[in-house]
């Protein structure tokens, strides 16, 4: 056999084993959107749920969510940017850093019910922040962190080295060197660290179970003051998420329209999280522009 038949084979392959994966991901895709997008209406996405009657929708538990993934990128990209930094670029070869890299992919392995009751024993009782917004955000945080180290330090390591040393020969200190040439070189691998950090916390139920809440105080949301109980900028009240709400609502049916009300909230799950990797990839496009000076 030649090897342009070889070839040709091996593309044919590889074009129909792509072809498969993305027909599932749009058949997936498009049966929970099919299910869900009759149900959605600004009444649905801003009214607080129903527990008896029919009619509720998802207002708090969709807020609950965007402020949860506010609160955790808040806390994991700076955390996930140093110590990737360090590992990549500080860290001397040896026992101790490889046992760092060896923690790290062990954290990412780590399934998240057990992240979850990490967070329950210490987060939320020793510590004593209670099921709060803070709890779940500093939870996820330990879940992604690893992935975020992970991608930080590989996005450094896939800068040329002669730019480096270019940078280091002209006199900028090694810290300016990171900050003005690998940083930006990097950051579109970077960016899709986040994307896909941001996906899992948006996504996250297990181990919000345990942190969070799987209930939500009736918020004010003409009041503003974040040290109020009431308030929706409160980080330390209890609080219900989109995907712990579905997981709710569909193991417990309690209201006459549950599996309406699930199926609405999956499709606004999925639209919200493809809205948030579009947005993100745009940002990422102009901050390259903008720290590389390309058009």
């Amino acid at each position: 056999m030649s090897a342009r038949t070889v070839d040709k084979i091996a593309t044919t392959v590889i074009v129909l084993l792509a072809s498969v994966i993305v027909l599932v991901m749009a058949g997936l895709l498009g049966f929970i959107l099919y299910r869900g997008l009759g149900h959605i209406s600004f009444e649905f996405l801003t009214s607080p749920p129903q527990t008896i009657k029919a009619g509720g929708g998802i207002g708090p538990q969709l807020f609950n969510s965007l402020f949860l993934l506010v609160l955790t990128l808040i806390i994991t990209i700076p955390l996930g940017l140093g110590a990737g930094i360090y590992m990549s670029e500080y860290a001397k070869p040896g026992r101790v850093t490889d046992f760092i890299r060896l923690i790290v992919e062990v954290l990412s392995s780590f399934p998240s019910i057990v992240v979850g009751l990490f967070g329950l024993l210490v987060i939320v009782n020793l510590f004593g922040f209670g099921f709060s917004l803070f709890s779940g955000a500093l939870a996820l945080t330990v879940f992604n962190l690893p992935l975020m180290v992970r991608i930080t330090e590989q996005g450094l390591a896939s800068v040329p080295q002669a730019q480096k040393e270019a940078s280091l020969a002209l006199g900028l200190s090694k810290w300016k060197t990171i900050n003005s040439i690998m940083l930006p070189i990097a950051m579109p691998i970077i960016l899709t660290g986040t994307i896909l950090a941001a996906g899992r916390v948006f996504g996250e139920a297990a181990a919000l179970l345990f942190t969070a809440g799987m209930s939500s105080p009736r918020l004010d949301f003409g009041n503003w003051n974040p040290f109020s109980p009431t308030s929706p900028l409160n980080p330390f009240r209890p609080a219900e998420t989109l995907a712990v709400h579905i997981w709710k609502i569909n193991s417990e049916g309690l209201a006459p329209d549950a599996p309406e009300i699930a199926a609405g909230a999956s499709a606004v799950l999925i639209i919200t999280v493809l809205l948030f990797n579009l947005l993100a990839r745009w940002l990422g496009r102009m901050m390259f522009k903008k720290f590389t000076a390309t058009k």
